[in-house]
Parts: C-alpha cells; structure tokens; sequence
C-alpha cells in the first residue's frame, strides 16, 4: 500500500534541524503545529479544536531550502507523505514546502525588490544658501531700516 500523500497547512514550532548523512545529502527536520477550526453555529464563530502535532523530515535541496528559510512561528503549506503516527504525532515525508503568503509577503531571489524601493519616499529639500537675498528695503514685506542695525549689534 502507498503511503497517504496529505497537504497540511500549519505554523513551524521551534528550530529548524539541519544534518547531513555521511555521503553528504542534506536533511532536516521540523515540528509544524496546524490547528483546525471548526464553525460553531450556537455561536455564530469559528473555534479552535486541538492542535495536531507533526514531525516533518524534508531531503537533499528541499532540506537545504527549508534550513535557510524556515523559522519559528512562520506558517507554510506543505505537501508529503505520512509515515507514521507515533506519540500523538504524525511523521511527514515532505515532498515540497512552501510560505504561506495569508500573514506576510516572501521574496525569492528573482523577485527581490530592488535597492532603489529601500531610499525613503520623500525627496529630501534642496539645500539653501546660508544667507539668502534680502528684498530691497522700503518694499513691502522688507525689514525696517533698524532690523540690520540691531541684527549686527547682537540684538544689544
């Protein structure tokens, strides 16, 4: 019989664990908490029920992918094929794995934003002359003939 090909959606629980067999293919394994809801009518709400608890083991690329890009607390979608249910826990093979995109935004490294979206929005103000020229005086919106006086005295 083929093992049962399942697709979880969950939040990875702690660290991601990284090793590599003696011809050096990578492996690594993670613990992924889904929690199913479930619609209460009475309540007009959706509820939690009790977590499920998974053991996933991914292999070779997949496992070097998922050691850089997995950290605790993520959600992600995975794909794989149960091995065993042990210690109320279900033993995945994963056969793919990606980001859920529901909570947050993921880049790749094609679609990486480029270093012109990091400078601020604003244009910072062009930089004036420290001293900018003075209207003639006896327009309108001109100092007082005392203003340059008193300005040059230190105001004494």
């Amino acid at each position: 019989m083929a093992p049962s090909v399942t697709h979880v959606s969950g939040t990875v629980a702690g660290d991601v664990e990284v090793r590599f067999t003696q011809d050096g293919i990578a492996v690594c394994r993670f613990r992924l908490t889904e929690t199913p809801k479930q619609w209460d009518a009475a309540a007009q709400k959706w509820r939690d029920l009790d977590p499920i608890p998974y053991i996933c083991t991914a292999w070779r690329d997949l496992a070097r992918n998922a050691a850089e890009s997995l950290i605790s607390e993520v959600s992600v979608l995975v794909k794989g094929r149960i091995t065993q249910v042990k210690d109320d826990s279900v033993y995945l093979s994963v056969d793919d794995l990606g980001v859920s995109l529901r909570r947050r935004i993921a880049y790749t490294e094609a679609s990486l934003p480029s270093p012109i979206t990091a400078r601020p929005a604003t244009v910072p103000p062009v930089p004036q002359p420290a001293t900018a020229p003075r209207p003639a005086a006896g327009r309108p919106g001109s100092p007082p003939a005392w203003w340059d006086d008193k300005r040059a005295s230190r105001w004494a």
